[in-house]
């Protein structure tokens, strides 16, 4: 995966990162609203998922310590970061910024 997710991130869009582990409570409140965002902004924005239990050499070299994280990246970059659920119209305005 670690070849592949170098790939999806050096995207010129934004790359939403949402890593999450299946056992997380917040990560299913997160879930819903990450999907609407998605839909919402289509095309314009990448957004993948990351399983941190799944995926320990990503998570450890973004220095994962807390789930949801959500991580945006710009051209391989990130250029955001928040850890806990976040509401979608923050994530929106942030989507927007780094357009």
């Amino acid at each position: 995966m670690k070849g592949n997710f170098e790939t999806i991130i050096n995207d010129s869009r934004p790359v939403v990162v949402d890593f999450h582990a299946l056992w997380c409570g917040p990560c299913k409140t997160q879930s819903p609203i990450i999907k609407e965002l998605a839909s919402e902004l289509g095309d314009r924005v990448k957004v993948i998922k990351i399983d941190v239990d799944q995926n320990k050499d990503i998570s450890s070299l973004y220095q994962i310590q807390s789930v949801p994280t959500l991580i945006v990246f710009k051209n391989g970059k990130p250029v955001w970061r928040q850890s806990g659920v976040v509401r979608k119209g923050d994530l929106l305005k942030v989507m927007k910024q780094n357009m």
